[in-house]
């Protein structure tokens, strides 16, 4: 089954059960269950999203998108992660009125809400667990927080039956929201790194350099830019100085960097006299005066 398909079944099912639980928050008074449902909707919108989107990542690269449509992907876990955290917020402020001043709650419809809820979340995280992408994780993710969200609420169902504590009710939902709204801000991070163009995580440059420069032939390795689409992929360049059969190196390069997860490589090839024309030149190079020799030959040059 592919994923895209998953997705919409998850959706499918978050939108029609957060209904479900709306109208069940209201009928027993329960503000942890319309909490769970504020929560359904977020996830059920950002699934949406993210199967539109997961969609649309799937593309092949164009003349628009010459990187292709990965990035879509991450787009829809940040609209994703903005809904949960407004969500979560909201969830609070509900709940701390509520503290102030309690309602009666039945007790007996909260607990069969809640065993449905549970039995609905687990069939869904179970139709989403194949997710590789960060979109689908998130997609999972919901899932697994909402079994987690009923099983609270069906614990605190029981527990106030018996005690009749209302104040346990409010509680809950806080809990759950700040749960929430820590993954949000967790995944958020995750997904802004990849916009703003970090290096990938468990790489560095070093390495990188270190690995290139123990290929036979590269006598330099700089302007070394490692990156990432969605998270999975890894796309690096770089400038290579050279000796000997440069398709040999190439491949060379090419087979050590894939050990590193890098999958796209581009790289400059450059004889050893050669000057690198670059003006902008990697951090690296700057403090080990790589860079600087460089500049004062750009002038006589020019031919």
């Amino acid at each position: 089954m592919s994923s895209k398909k998953n997705i919409f079944i998850a959706f499918l099912l978050n939108f029609f059960f957060s209904v479900f639980e709306f109208f069940g928050g209201i009928f027993t008074g329960s503000v942890a269950i319309i909490s769970d449902a504020v929560h359904d909707l977020g996830d059920a919108s950002s699934i949406g999203i993210a199967y539109f989107l997961e969609k649309k990542s799937a593309k092949q690269p164009d003349a628009t998108h010459t990187y292709g449509y990965k990035r879509y992907s991450v787009l829809g876990s940040v609209i994703t992660t903005c809904i949960l955290l407004v969500g979560s917020v909201l969830v609070v402020y509900n709940a701390i009125l509520r503290l102030i001043s309690p309602v009666a709650i039945r007790y007996n419809g909260m607990m069969i809400f809640a065993v449905v809820g549970v039995i609905v979340n687990l069939l869904a995280s179970f139709v989403t667990r194949e997710g590789k992408s960060l979109n689908q994780k998130a997609v999972n993710l919901h899932m697994l927080e909402d079994v987690l969200g009923w099983a609270v609420v069906l614990i605190g169902a029981v527990v106030m039956r018996f005690t009749n504590w209302v104040w346990i009710d409010p509680v809950m939902s806080i809990g759950v929201a700040i749960f929430i709204f820590i993954h949000a801000v967790l995944s958020l991070k995750e997904a802004l790194d990849l916009f703003l163009v970090k290096t990938p995580k468990g790489l560095t440059v070093d390495d990188l350099k270190a690995h290139i420069m123990h290929v036979e032939g590269v006598k330099d390795a700089h302007h070394i830019h490692v990156w990432s689409l969605d998270g999975n992929d890894r796309y690096a360049t770089a400038h290579l100085v050279v000796e000997g059969d440069f398709a040999l190196v190439k491949e060379r390069v090419r087979e050590h960097l894939h050990e590193h997860g890098v999958t796209h490589v581009t790289l400059e090839l450059e004889t050893v006299g050669e000057v690198c024309h670059d003006e902008h030149c990697h951090v690296e190079m700057e403090e080990h005066g790589g860079c600087h020799h460089h500049h004062h030959h750009h002038h006589n040059h020019h031919h």
